[in-house]
């Protein structure tokens, strides 16, 4: 099963901007009730897509710099990084289906 990456400050810019696979982020925070949903859904998606995309999640309220930087004002988003930069994104709570679909797309 593929390890879902915590995201701070200090190791989103290596982690994720200048990594040399397409990132999975997870924009949430521990009060959002369909952020909570979404987390056995990223955790299923990090270990069927392990090798092709790397997850990993951000908490919006330990990195709120780095939410604002990427326009995040609904939780949970999900933005999808290729190579630095934004490829994709979707905000809100969807099944399992529907990810794998976004990223199916994306990558």
């Amino acid at each position: 099963m593929s390890e879902v990456l915590e995201l701070v400050d200090a190791n989103f810019e290596q982690e994720v901007l200048k990594s040399s696979v397409p990132v999975l982020v997870d924009f949430w925070a521990a009060w959002c009730g369909p952020c909570r949903m979404m987390s056995p859904v990223v955790d299923q998606v990090a270990s069927e897509y392990n090798g092709k995309v790397k997850v990993g999640k951000l908490n919006v309220d330990d990195s709120p710099d780095i939410a604002a930087r990427y326009g995040v004002r609904g939780i949970p988003t999900l933005i999808l990084f290729k190579f630095g930069k934004v490829k994709a994104q979707t905000v809100g709570a969807q099944p399992k289906e529907t990810l794998k679909g976004f990223l199916d797309s994306n990558i």
